[in-house]
């Protein structure tokens, strides 16, 4: 089967060189051949030295994702299998594989492709036109290879329904691949336990992402007063809750996770100590400060303030006012986790950021730890868009 032929421009294809796996359109001088959306085609350099082979999409700003370096590699049953083989073997050494993310699209050299496992149901994400025509295959072969294992998958749904697809040419969709059963699902990580709705939660349902964060902040809340912002289903609390807190306050915007968290409170025995309130923390949060309430321990877990470069301003002064607000209301040589999701406010950035809300509020951190995504989300080097997650835990001091 003739392929066609992606030839990169004089000088272009830098992010690709150095180890990433997306060809901008900008970045591509020719296309020889015909084809259609999704098709595998060979990537040359300007003078025809290949690339390897990747995905096409006309539609899509990344037109071309890499599959593989190889251009003499078919993308066949076989290739794919060692593909999802090779990640799960990976989650099996690194992480608790009860629930985890088993496969993280470029990370595990799968472009657009997330796959979160909640016990024994899977979740599917599919971010791009290429991979879509191939979750088939891929899903049927984690299915077999987990089987190997002894763990039997009942079900799959699907939650293609991110706003990104739109920029694929692709519609949005959810729902079952395959039989139906139960969205809810019950789990359990770091000894708490969750009712996961896959069906209607956000993202995939649940954010595995943070794991070993949630048991990090564990040894901090033994007798501590712990206040939790943007708890969605109550994972941070819970954890807190679980750790011996004296009492948790979990706030979130969204009444319907709090409603969630609420029953994930009482699925642990800890109604009576973990309590959730649904609020606006911006607007809480200077309200308990002019109450003069204290936290032992304050946690702070946003969604991303920005999804693109362009509005990182905005999420800069987001992030401060949260911080800034945060250490007003810990105890002085108390504890403060904070945390960031956007790929876009680097560390860089978030650091600069946090050191400028201290600077405000006249309060010396101490660095406890700095963490990021749980290795079931893995950083890939050189492309940049895996490492999103920065987490940081400080005590806070008073100015001395």
């Amino acid at each position: 089967m003739s392929l066609a032929v992606v030839t990169l421009k004089k000088g272009e294809g830098r992010f690709l060189k150095s180890g990433g796996l997306w060809v901008y359109d900008n970045e591509i001088a020719t296309i020889m051949g015909s084809f259609v959306n999704g098709d595998i085609v060979l990537v040359h350099d300007f003078d025809g030295y290949p690339m390897g082979r990747g995905f096409i999409n006309t539609n899509s700003k990344i037109t071309v994702r890499m599959l593989t370096r190889d251009e003499h590699k078919e993308i066949n049953e076989e290739f794919l299998r060692q593909r999802v083989r090779d990640a799960w073997e990976y989650r099996k050494k690194i992480v608790d594989t009860g629930s985890c993310r088993v496969i993280f699209g470029e990370a595990d050299f799968l472009p657009g492709l997330v796959v979160d496992k909640f016990s024994d149901v899977l979740v599917v994400q599919s971010l791009a036109l290429g991979i879509d025509r191939l979750k088939g295959t891929i899903i049927d072969a984690l299915k077999e290879i987990l089987a190997e294992d002894g763990i039997q998958i009942r079900g799959v749904y699907e939650r293609s329904d991110a706003k990104v697809r739109r920029q694929e040419g692709m519609e949005l969709t959810k729902g079952f691949i395959g039989e139906e059963f139960p969205t809810l699902v019950q789990i359990e990580e770091n000894g708490v336990k969750y009712e996961v709705d896959i069906k209607d939660g956000q993202k995939t349902g649940f954010f595995l992402d943070q794991k070993y964060n949630r048991l990090a902040i564990q040894r901090l809340c033994k007798d501590a007063k712990v206040l939790d912002c943007f708890t969605h289903t109550g994972s941070f609390a819970l954890n807190a809750g679980f750790a011996g807190a004296e009492s948790v306050l979990g706030v979130d915007a969204s009444e319907t996770a709090v409603n969630q968290a609420r029953r994930n409170a009482e699925l642990n025995g800890l109604e009576g100590k973990v309590k959730f309130l649904c609020e606006d923390v911006f607007e809480l949060l200077p309200e308990l400060e002019e109450k003069g309430e204290k936290f032992d321990v304050v946690i702070l877990d946003p969604p991303a303030f920005t999804k693109s470069r362009s509005s990182v301003k905005n999420a800069i002064k987001g992030y401060r006012e949260i911080n800034l607000r945060a250490m007003r209301l810990v105890k002085d040589g108390g504890f403060l986790a904070t945390c960031s999701c956007s790929h876009f406010m680097t560390y860089e950035l978030f650091t600069q950021t946090i050191g400028q809300a201290a600077k405000n509020v006249h309060k010396r951190l101490r660095q406890v730890e700095y963490r990021t995504q749980a290795p079931d989300h893995p950083i890939l080097w050189s492309a940049d868009e895996s490492y999103y997650l920065k987490f940081y835990i400080f005590q806070v001091c008073n100015d001395r």
